[in-house]
């Protein structure tokens, strides 16, 4: 089962990128943040052509999320419990039905945060212990689980090619990076850190300052595994190309592959 989770900076946008990315790359589940349009206007009929059944959690201009599943998908729920009072759709689950074992997968666009300190980032920390309670909620079930999306965290040093130019920035401050290690002490697993512990290895480039052409990157994008998941990692890589294909997203996907 391969999972691709891959911030696509807006559908309308995108939409070319995305449906030759589907077709030549031809994920089995894919996790899309950044949709930027409500449910209704989502290009649900063109998708499904590429054999995808799709459920979305979308919201008009702003942030929204999907799943994309040639596989069986059951038991989507939509949004982070924890706030009603939460209108911004950045959370979607669901169980993919694989050909040896269904796999839980939750696809997040983790707020952002800056400007910071300041309420924007109060709520995105206060949005990953939320996340917390729903992780640990997830795992009373033993079955194997996938946490994938945009974290908008640096966890490490390594994870960044200027450490210096992030230390104040809500994706990199220390109480970020902390709220990331609570969720991984729960028993979770870095995919791409469980198949590589080189420096260098990024998942989104700025469109500005010729970051992608300097090679200054950061990884922002992460499959955090249940135990259960991790056991089943065949593999974990980053679709680096992509980054410089035609209008690209400023992220680029992020794969694992499960035997399931």
């Amino acid at each position: 089962m391969k999972i691709a989770t891959y911030n696509i900076n807006g559908i309308r946008a995108r939409f070319e990128t995305v449906t030759q990315w589907l077709s030549e790359q031809a994920p089995d589940v894919a996790l899309l943040q950044e949709i930027k349009i409500v449910d209704e206007a989502f290009p649900r009929e063109e998708i499904e052509r590429l054999g995808y059944r799709v459920a979305t959690h979308g919201q008009k201009g702003f942030n929204g999320v999907a799943i994309l599943s040639k596989l069986p998908l059951e038991d989507v729920i939509r949004g982070l419990p924890g706030d009603e009072s939460d209108e911004q759709a950045r959370w979607i689950e669901g169980t993919v039905l694989g050909e040896r074992r269904a796999v839980r997968v939750c696809n997040l666009y983790l707020p952002n945060g800056n400007p910071a300190p300041g309420d924007k980032y109060s709520y995105k920390l206060a949005w990953m212990e939320r996340m917390r309670a729903r992780v640990r909620a997830v795992m009373t079930s033993e079955e194997p689980a996938v946490f994938a999306g945009d974290y908008n965290v640096i966890p490490e040093p390594r994870d960044v090619r200027r450490p210096d130019d992030w230390r104040e920035d809500a994706l990199f401050r220390p109480e970020s990076r902390s709220a990331f290690r609570r969720l991984e002490a729960l028993g979770l697993y870095d995919a791409i850190r469980l198949r590589t512990q080189e420096p260098g290895v990024y998942s989104f480039w700025d469109f500005q300052r010729g970051s992608w052409e300097r090679d200054n990157g950061i990884r922002i994008d992460h499959h955090l595994l249940t135990p259960q998941a991790a056991d089943l990692l065949v593999e974990a890589w980053i679709e680096r190309d992509a980054r410089g294909g035609p209008k690209p997203s400023d992220h680029v996907p992020v794969w694992i592959d499960l035997d399931a």
